[in-house]
């Protein structure tokens, strides 16, 4: 049997990983500036991480949601304590789709409407709900379309005020940063006029914090920068720090009721396990306020450099648009200077280091950015 072949893949083969640093099957040695898709948060191979996972595994690896899981509720605690928000409830899940898919039906459960607001170049995910307010037809079947969704540009404030007074829209919902787009930050004027809207028109807002949460900005959650509040906020990706987790962070506004959503796998207990040592360790090391200062100093350094058109994002959330002449840099950091970096729309590099990344890192894929820039 041969695997669907649906993935472009680069011919490496990743078999063992440390902090910010990849080997490959002949050992060949890896500077990790992707992090799986934001995925590694604490860095790989954590040890509080590592032993978290094994010790759970030797008492239960699983149950279903039948029963009660005090795993659950100690993820809850810290993670209420650590973002912000201890006044909200959290719905567990597997993933960042299936947490975007859970909130737009909680959304609709609650207004009674079923019309979204998505944005241009939004990306939330690859099952049905979630393709259908992500702008690109590509990967929408016919199956995924009739939803109501209206997409509107980013940071359009008379667009966005004018589909809300329409009054028939359930929820609007944004990532906290634009990440498959190219790195575009929402502008906070934007997002706070957005918030005293969708409050004025009893419309829930959602804020995507799956690629942009979990500290990589320098905050917690990336819409903590203009200061708002939305009704639900998904998280995945660097949750679990490799290990599949999502949820949903709910107001106190929403009620539930039984059976309105349900999972089998998620939030059981190998995954809350690895969820909370993830917390433990981003606390205890401070990786938010590192992500806050490496970012900065890596922007910084990176605007110095000739041949980069524009840099983007916040904290360890970078876009690089280079000039056209490199439009190749990324092939040839990893294949010559052996460094992983993300791409994203129109040739833009995507920077998704670990929380944990060093300084000293930090130089060494300036350095060797700026060799290739030079070539």
């Amino acid at each position: 049997m041969n695997l669907f072949d649906v993935y472009s893949l680069w011919n490496i083969e990743p078999v063992r990983a440390k902090g910010c640093r990849v080997w490959d099957r002949d050992g060949v040695e890896y500077l990790d500036f992707y992090g799986g898709h934001a995925v590694i948060s604490i860095g790989h191979s954590h040890p509080v991480y590592v032993k978290a996972i094994q010790d759970q595994a030797v008492k239960i690896g699983f149950y279903s949601n039948s029963v009660i899981n005090s795993l659950q509720t100690e993820l809850a605690e810290k993670l209420g304590e650590q973002s912000g928000y201890p006044d909200y409830s959290l719905f567990l899940c597997n993933s960042g789709a299936e947490a975007n898919e859970n909130a737009l039906k909680l959304a609709s459960f609650h207004t009674g409407k079923k019309r979204i607001i998505a944005f241009s170049g939004s990306f939330h995910g690859r099952t049905s709900g979630a393709v259908a307010i992500t702008d690109n037809p590509s990967i929408q079947s016919p199956f995924n379309t009739g939803h109501e969704v209206t997409f509107v540009p980013l940071n359009d404030t008379d667009k966005i005020l004018r589909e809300l007074e329409k009054g028939d829209v359930a929820a609007v919902i944004a990532e906290g940063i634009q990440g498959v787009a190219g790195i575009f930050v929402p502008e906070n004027g934007f997002m706070q006029q957005l918030e005293k809207a969708c409050h004025k028109h009893r419309v829930v807002l959602i804020l995507d914090e799956i690629q942009s949460g979990y500290g990589r900005t320098g905050r917690f959650f990336a819409h903590q920068h203009a200061g708002i509040r939305p009704d639900i906020i998904t998280l995945a990706k660097g949750m679990g720090n490799g290990f599949p987790i999502g949820g949903m962070l709910i107001s106190p506004e929403f009620k539930a009721k039984k059976g309105m959503l349900g999972t089998t796998f998620g939030g059981n207990h190998l995954a809350c396990a690895a969820a909370i040592a993830v917390l433990d360790v981003m606390k205890g090391e401070a990786l938010v306020e590192n992500a806050s200062q490496a970012g900065n100093y890596l922007q910084d350094e990176l605007s110095k450099l000739n041949g980069i058109k524009e840099i983007r994002g916040r904290g360890l959330m970078l876009g690089i648009d280079p000039a056209p002449e490199y439009s190749d840099i990324r092939d040839k950091l990893l294949f010559k200077s052996h460094i992983f970096t993300g791409g994203a729309k129109n040739n833009v590099m995507r920077l998704l280091p670990p929380l944990s990344v060093k300084k000293e890192e930090i130089d060494i894929f300036l350095k060797e950015t700026k060799k290739l820039l030079e070539v």
